[in-house]
């Protein structure tokens, strides 16, 4: 899949095709199903971007001409739907277009979104929680499966860490660059004053790695320590030590999972959340982004924030990267974020 921008462009699509074909006509290609389960998937993505693009093609030379006939009777009616099948044409042209831009390893994998809220008490934390349901509902529109992996609820509402997981076609190129600081601007619901507040949570996105992806992790590299859930889960999940959290001490990235009523189905959890960390920490070293992404993650304030919400003394939600930005908050927090994750795809070299 990598290179899929320039393989488009170049018009080369069906001689990709061609080799997946050949590929898949070899004797021992069933044999492994790792490797034959990643070949239909990538043959599948080639096929969709060439017959959406031949399909768009047709339907505008279609338009085209039921248009001048349109014109010629005067008929505006039929003028007027034509204007809509192509309001609709060009959308379909752009999320064919996007595809192009989900080509590198990761993309087509499923993810995990940390969550963890900023300095500032119930504020932030009411934040963090705000955008976690964001999420799940941008999941739930694109009818993706989301699970909560893990959540420390606030001291008084919200939440101050949660971990999701997402899976769909493509979850990770879509949020990858949703990772880092996101910063809100209302009246705090809080404040018996009604005062202005600014609260900070941060996001952390990384790819769920499959089995094709092999990372080794050592026993006595890890610390694995259980601790009672606090989270829903039932009588046996509040009154056991089922929650599992694994450190890697090399790397002290830190895992849990509390999700599952069984210790063992956690630790299992964790580990592949570990592995899914410990690959997106070797990716972002070798693009030499790691220090930056650290940088961002350490301290949760003013001066690191990618995204900001405000809702008071205006509305609007602009990204700091993109300069891309909405008028309606209320419709971003209930999930229509895709006009940010576009523009953060654009932005991609």
């Amino acid at each position: 899949m990598k290179e899929l921008r320039s393989i488009f462009e170049q018009n080369d699509i069906n001689i990709k095709l061609e080799k997946l074909n050949n590929k898949m006509l070899e004797a021992n290609f069933w044999q492994d199903k790792n490797n034959s389960k990643n070949i239909i998937k990538e043959k599948k993505l080639y096929e969709d971007l060439l017959n959406i693009h031949k399909a768009s093609i047709e339907k505008l030379i279609d338009l085209n001409d039921i248009s001048e006939l349109a014109a010629e009777e005067e008929n505006q009616a039929v003028q007027k739907e034509i204007l809509q099948n192509i309001k609709d044409l060009r959308d379909l042209v752009k999320t064919n277009e996007i595809k192009c831009f989900l080509s590198n390893e990761t993309d087509s994998l499923d993810c995990y979104i940390e969550i963890h809220a900023g300095a500032g008490g119930t504020e932030s934390q009411d934040w963090a929680e705000m955008l976690r349901r964001m999420y799940l509902k941008w999941a739930d529109q694109k009818n993706f499966k989301s699970n909560l992996i893990s959540e420390h609820k606030g001291d008084e509402a919200g939440i101050k860490s949660s971990t999701i997981k997402i899976e769909g076609d493509y979850v990770f190129g879509w949020l990858k660059k949703e990772s880092g600081i996101h910063r809100l601007v209302r009246i705090s619901p809080f404040d018996s004053g009604a005062r202005r507040h600014t609260s900070f949570a941060s996001i952390w996105v990384y790819p769920v790695v499959d089995e094709n992806i092999n990372i080794e992790i050592i026993e006595k590299d890890l610390r694995i320590d259980t601790y009672r859930s606090s989270g829903a889960g039932g009588q046996h999940v509040n009154t056991t030590d089922s929650a599992v959290r694994i450190t890697h001490i090399p790397s002290k990235i830190v895992v849990q999972c509390q999700n599952e009523r069984s210790q063992h189905k956690n630790k299992e959890t964790c580990i592949n959340m570990l592995k899914a960390r410990l690959y997106d920490y070797e990716i972002k070293k070798k693009e030499q982004k790691n220090q930056n992404t650290e940088n961002s993650k350490s301290e949760i304030g003013w001066g690191h924030q990618i995204r900001s919400y405000v809702l008071q003394p205006y509305r609007l939600v602009k990204d700091n990267r993109t300069n891309f930005e909405s008028t309606n908050p209320d419709k971003i927090l209930d999930g229509e974020i895709d006009g940010f994750l576009e523009q953060s795809l654009y932005q991609i070299k």
